[in-house]
């Protein structure tokens, strides 16, 4: 189980943070997704652990979303536009990283992963799902399948058309 953990840890904080832009937000619900799946399903096949995995983490996402749309709504409601314990942005946490490069591949790099990020963003919730555990963790037909709750035909569909999406939406950007 820690082997299966430690490969999935980073991919599944990437996955979480393209979700939910929030570094903080992310790293929960990768710990609070570990969690469930070492103390309910440790006892299951180990081929079994990676759909458990990732349909958890779905649903940690999914939870964290509703719960800062209520929060956000709450604080609009009240005039605020703060974040949840009050505080104004961080400028020191948003500056870049000065270990990271040239500067124009950083920018290169950072418009790509921008662009597809927004356009990710954009698809529909089930596209996107399918499209993050197929092409970005490399779950196979039937795994993706058992994570995302539907048939294996489903999850060619959704992935079909959110290719078909991105290929339109990121234009320049796509390889």
């Amino acid at each position: 189980m820690n082997r299966f953990l430690a490969d999935v840890e980073r991919r599944a904080f990437r996955i979480a943070q393209m979700h939910l832009r929030d570094s903080e937000d992310a790293l929960d619900a990768v710990q609070e997704t570990m969690l469930q799946l070492a103390r309910r399903y440790a006892h299951r096949p180990e081929a079994e652990w990676p759909p458990l995995f990732y349909r958890i983490l779905q649903s940690r996402i999914r939870d964290c979303q509703r719960r800062r749309r209520v929060r956000n709504r709450v604080i609009s409601f009240f005039g605020g536009q703060r974040d949840a314990e009050g505080d104004a942005p961080d400028p020191i946490e948003s500056a870049p990283d000065p270990a990271g490069g040239d500067p124009a591949d950083q920018v290169v790099r950072q418009e790509a992963m921008g662009a597809l990020e927004n356009a990710l963003e954009a698809l529909p919730a089930r596209q996107r799902e399918a499209f993050m555990l197929r092409i970005l963790e490399g779950l196979d037909v039937a795994d993706t399948a058992r994570a995302m709750r539907c048939s294996q035909g489903s999850v060619k569909t959704h992935l079909s058309r959110a290719m078909h999406s991105l290929r339109q939406s990121l234009g320049e950007h796509w390889s």
